[in-house]
């Protein structure tokens, strides 16, 4: 078409387009054509084939459009010569171009500058002048080093100029510095000898400007908010905006916020106080530094932004509030900071806290257009910050249930000594308890729930009332574990049938769980697993050895294997370290850290603690991981008694005596003893009318008071209400109401009666 130009070239000289008729004309594809400078093309010789156009007149002419630039045409009118059209080309660029163009020579001084004819004079005093110092470049160097390779490039890149952006300084004198994109291609005369280097140079401020507040909203987006914690959200808000887009960052978040708390609504209260969370850059504050909580001036922007909610933008070389904040007026003369960007964090209404944006010395300063940006990122970095304060205050919930669900203090126990260690990082669900159980004996327990946070914590609170009921009916260690592996599943059907918005009803019920019970008589300690790793033994030498158990079902799993036990007798002064999974690897191993801290004989269980949480490291799945540490002995000979009773009448009278003199060895009061009296009477009473020889009575002085009756019969007691008329049936009421507590125990060889009296606190 007679209105298609060959080529079009931008204000730079650069070629932007390249049409069918060029390829004729010139001999080179558009591929190759586009984006070298148009005197590189117009030297080329045509090709000689037949048709390829030679002799045709060049006329240049201005494209119309936003884009502008320069067109050349075919002159179908015949007009000059081709060879001067590139002389026409460089007329234009050199006084009617925006761009600034400048011819060095080969030693980079100045031969022509750009510029419209009235500039000449200021031309002229450029010419002969290093390049390095025409246009007041930071980076003299840089820039001087880049040029000089456009100029020795090889000829296989002849034509082609290369571009880069350099930082320059107004020459106004006003602060901030400008950016010129640079390309540089080398002057080559008509036999290829290098006449110089020519230089173009556009004003790219603006450009950088808008790329630099994009890179900055890309940056928030994404590096803020990948973890659930406030501070560390700060720092990565920080970490987003500087250096790249502001020289110094501060971010204030109100205090509570950091805790987990609800944000304050909107106005903020005068007085609350702002927690400085994160900074960044040249920000070496000692008035005013990281962690450091305080409220916020009045009469100063910071206030102002709290106050009404709106960005502002802050010249800083003369600051008339600085009196309301000396502090921070001297912090800030300090680095040199000339114009301040702040805004506040809220989200619906609430105020999270502010970000303070500061650029310094040198760096150009923030403008209006600046605004709209701070302001987006600022919601973007508020909307994160409260997703980790929600994640917070959850599981500050969630860690305070769970201890409160858990003992506090080690329980002391006949025969067994207690101690535990809650690594940092609650909510993770692990659990652990000691069992006051009959007879002097101990229950222990260690379960993990496969979940986190609130729900976690809960359904700990619901095993851990189960175990303890179940444990009450003095039931083996695997009949247990069946029965809490059935309320487990009752459990999971409950969470399954309820409404699908519940978000328990995605989440499977899953634990483990490993229970011990300790027989101080016999020292007998009896084992069953519930997909829970097995107990550690460490002997008194020293040794340690992890107790062979195969591992029953996990609670809540589908499977339905019974469960086994493991007994294993142990010596005097052994521990029993239960622990939960995350520290397996720990304990099994013969060289793992929790085996060589626990392998201390001769230190008390809380410094076996202790040693534990220094060995072990601090990795995320140790965070509210549980050791539960049991050193077990037998019970001394003097806190027990123990009889067989002839299986007839007399055995009542003759366990009467027997108990009353022992009670008085004991310094027991008459209250305790008559009561105690009365309890062995009926126990004995039962055992001859419904039990089977051989009888036998044993007295503890435990926490309390135990009497227990022993024989080979299985069948169990029951309590009943008798009737006004009825001659007996009330032996096992008058116990109950005798005893705190009473019940029945059952072994292959028979069944054991106990009842349990609360003795009166020693006046001692």
């Amino acid at each position: 078409m007679a209105d298609t130009p060959l080529m079009a070239v931008d204000s730079a000289g650069v070629v932007t387009g390249w049409s069918h008729g060029a390829e004729q004309r010139f001999g080179l594809a558009a591929a190759a054509a586009v984006g070298q400078h148009v005197m590189a093309v117009l030297d080329r010789e045509a090709p000689q084939e037949a048709g390829a156009g030679q002799g045709t007149a060049l006329r240049l002419r201005p494209l119309p459009g936003p884009e502008g630039g320069w067109g050349i045409w075919p002159d179908a009118e015949g007009g000059p010569d081709e060879d001067a059209v590139g002389p026409a080309v460089l007329k234009a660029l050199f006084t009617q171009s925006q761009v600034r163009v400048l011819a060095l020579d080969p030693q980079l001084h100045v031969m022509r500058v750009s510029g419209p004819p009235e500039d000449e004079a200021a031309a002229a005093r450029l010419r002969g002048r290093p390049f390095s110092e025409v246009c007041g470049f930071v980076d003299a160097e840089g820039v001087e080093s880049f040029v000089r390779e456009a100029l020795d490039a090889d000829t296989d890149t002849d034509g082609h100029g290369t571009e880069r952006t350099f930082r320059v300084r107004p020459s106004d004198g006003s602060a901030g510095l400008r950016t010129l994109s640079v390309s540089a291609f080398r002057l080559q005369g008509p036999q290829g000898e290098v006449l110089g280097v020519g230089v173009a140079m556009v004003d790219a401020t603006d450009r950088m400007r808008s790329r630099a507040r994009k890179a900055a909203l890309a940056s928030v987006r994404q590096g803020v908010g990948r973890t659930l914690d406030v501070e560390a959200t700060c720092h990565e808000l920080v970490d987003a905006l500087v250096p790249g887009y502001a020289d110094i960052a501060v971010v204030e978040v109100v205090d509570g916020v950091l805790r987990g708390e609800d944000p304050d609504p909107f106005p903020l209260a005068p007085g609350i106080p702002l927690r400085r969370a994160a900074a960044g850059g040249n920000s070496t504050d000692p008035a005013h530094p990281v962690g450091d909580v305080r409220a916020v001036a009045p009469g100063t922007p910071y206030s102002l932004v709290l106050s009404d909610l709106q960005p502002r933008l802050v010249p800083l070389t003369d600051a008339p509030w600085a009196d309301a904040d000396p502090a921070r007026a001297r912090s800030i003369r300090s680095v040199g900071a000339h114009t301040l960007l702040v805004a506040p964090l809220t989200l619906r209404g609430a105020i999270l806290g502010m970000v303070s944006l500061y650029r310094c010395n040198d760096s150009e300063p923030f403008r209006d257009e600046d605004l709209p940006v701070v302001s987006a990122l600022a919601s973007r970095s508020a909307l994160s910050i409260d997703n980790a304060r929600r994640y917070v205050h959850e599981h500050t919930i969630a860690s305070t249930l769970q201890r409160r669900l858990l003992p506090r203090y080690p329980a002391t126990r006949t025969g067994v000594d207690t101690a535990h260690l809650l690594m940092p990082g609650g909510g993770s669900g692990c659990w652990f308890d000691t069992i006051a159980l009959s007879g002097a004996r101990t229950g222990m327990v260690v379960g993990e729930v496969a979940e986190a946070g609130i729900h976690a914590a809960t359904t700990m609170g619901q095993l851990r009332t189960v175990v303890h009921a179940l444990a009450a009916l003095d039931l083996e260690p695997d009949e247990l574990l069946a029965r809490l592996y059935d309320t487990s599943r009752r459990l999971a059907r409950e969470r399954a049938e309820l409404p699908l918005s519940d978000p328990l009803h995605r989440s499977p019920l899953a634990a483990t769980c490993v229970y011990a019970t300790y027989d101080p008589f016999s020292r007998t300690c009896t084992v069953a697993s519930a997909g829970h790793p097995a107990p550690l033994v460490i002997g008194p030498d020293g040794s340690a050895s992890v107790v062979g158990l195969p591992e029953g079902p996990s609670l809540g799993s589908p499977e339905q294997t019974p469960f086994a036990t493991s007994s294993f007798t142990l010596s005097e002064g052994s521990m029993l370290a239960f622990y939960s999974r995350a520290m397996q690897s720990h304990a099994e191993s013969s060289s793992g850290a929790l085996r060589r801290a626990l392998t201390a004989p001769d230190r008390s269980l809380r410094e076996l603690c202790d040693a534990a949480a220094y060995a072990l490291p601090d990795t995320f799945d140790l965070q509210g991981a549980t050791l539960l540490l049991a050193r077990t002995q037998g019970i001394p000979a003097d806190r027990f008694a123990a009889w067989e009773l002839p299986h007839d009448k007399s055995a009542p009278a003759e366990a009467r005596g027997l108990t009353t003199r022992k009670l008085a060895e004991w310094n027991l009061d008459e209250d305790t003893r008559y009561a105690a009296e009365l309890i062995v009477s009926e126990l004995v009473t039962n055992a001859v009318r419904y039990g089977s020889p051989p009888l036998h009575l044993r007295l503890i002085h435990d926490r309390g008071l135990t009497c227990e009756i022993r024989d080979t019969s299985p069948v169990a007691p029951h309590l009943r209400h008798a009737r006004t008329v009825d001659e007996g049936g009330r032996g096992l009421f008058i116990i109950s109401q005798l005893a705190s507590h009473w019940g029945a125990r059952y072994a292959p060889d028979g069944k054991t009666v106990w009842a349990e009296q609360t003795l009166p606190p020693d006046p001692a």
